[in-house]
């Protein structure tokens, strides 16, 4: 998620957006936010997505609806947010669409997998809550990673014992500048001190658990080491689970349209979690210098030595 934005936006994107905005109800209204006409536009989305545009809304829409409804919320509210002029209209659709009635969607706290109120698609694109898109690869690869998950999940305790360690220092060596200009990712800002070492470790996972679970973009926390400890327990779990996920039905190829941006990106969930792993480490080792720098004692991260811990 980067704030450096490409000179042109994907034009599929730009057509789903057209498509999917709250505001075009018809063919004509979603063609002309495309600046197209509706044959040019209609063409054009069938040709890109494998599907018309008003089938693809509609699709969409009975997946939000279905997403609602498991979240509690009444038919006749969720009808009328799917543009149906009746309940009765909204009721055939859905059950024509999932096999049951809208009444019989069970409430609660959510499905175990956040596909579960996924129609067939033939392109992939999907509702994903509360306000984004989610592309399902085509060729990826089935079985699950555990190397991936390992990694993971050895990164996830790595941070947790790291500023476990923080913890001891005096906040004066805590938030010490050590690189002057350090910048480990342009966009980031900088990370001069072990205290923003460690913030934008924890901050890196809540902000990417935000865009694949389609939440608003999250309020950044205190960085003293407590609370970052704090926002990182309640983070780590959801990260771990969500890449398991990924990992259990192979979609490292699935592509996460990212509403957090502006314009939204499109990202390859692998390419995430690689880039999280990627940056992770390197602030990890960095924070380890320091902390030596700073008289404390720490070990050197190996995944092998901290699998050796768990298993003995």
């Amino acid at each position: 998620m980067t704030q450096d934005v490409p000179a042109g936006r994907d034009r599929l994107r730009e057509l789903l957006d057209a498509v999917l905005d709250e505001d075009n109800r018809t063919l004509t209204e979603m063609a002309g936010d495309a600046f197209a006409s509706p044959w040019h536009f209609s063409r054009q989305v069938a040709r890109g997505a494998g599907e018309s545009p008003v089938a693809l809304r509609r699709r969409v829409e009975l997946e939000r609806a279905a997403w609602q409804l498991q979240g509690g919320r009444s038919v006749t509210e969720v009808a009328f947010a799917a543009g149906y002029e009746s309940v009765e209209g909204f009721s055939r659709a859905f059950s024509r669409a999932y096999g049951r009635s809208p009444g019989t969607v069970p409430a609660g706290p959510g499905p175990a997998t956040r596909d579960a109120h996924w129609l067939p698609a033939p392109n992939g694109v999907h509702f994903h809550p509360p306000t984004s898109l989610w592309l399902t690869g085509e060729q990826g690869h089935r079985g699950g990673d555990e190397v991936t998950a390992l990694l993971v999940h050895h990164a996830l305790e790595d941070t947790r014992a790291l500023l476990d360690l923080a913890k001891g220092l005096p906040a004066d060596e805590y938030r010490r500048p050590r690189a002057p200009g350090l910048q480990v990712l342009s966009w980031d800002g900088p990370e001069e001190s072990l205290a923003a070492v460690l913030e934008h470790l924890v901050w890196a996972v809540e902000v990417w658990l935000a865009s694949v679970e389609g939440a608003d973009h999250p309020v950044r926390g205190a960085d003293d080491p407590a609370a970052l400890i704090a926002r990182h327990d309640e983070a780590a779990p959801r990260w771990l689970a969500f890449v398991r996920d990924v990992s259990r039905r192979g979609a490292w190829s699935d592509r996460l349209v990212d509403a957090l941006c502006d314009p939204p990106e499109t990202f390859v969930v692998g390419s995430v979690v690689a880039h999280v792993l990627t940056f992770g480490a390197h602030r990890r080792q960095l924070a380890r210098h320091w902390l030596r720098e700073a008289g404390v004692p720490v070990d050197h991260g190996d995944p092998i030595d901290w699998l050796s811990r768990r298993t003995s």
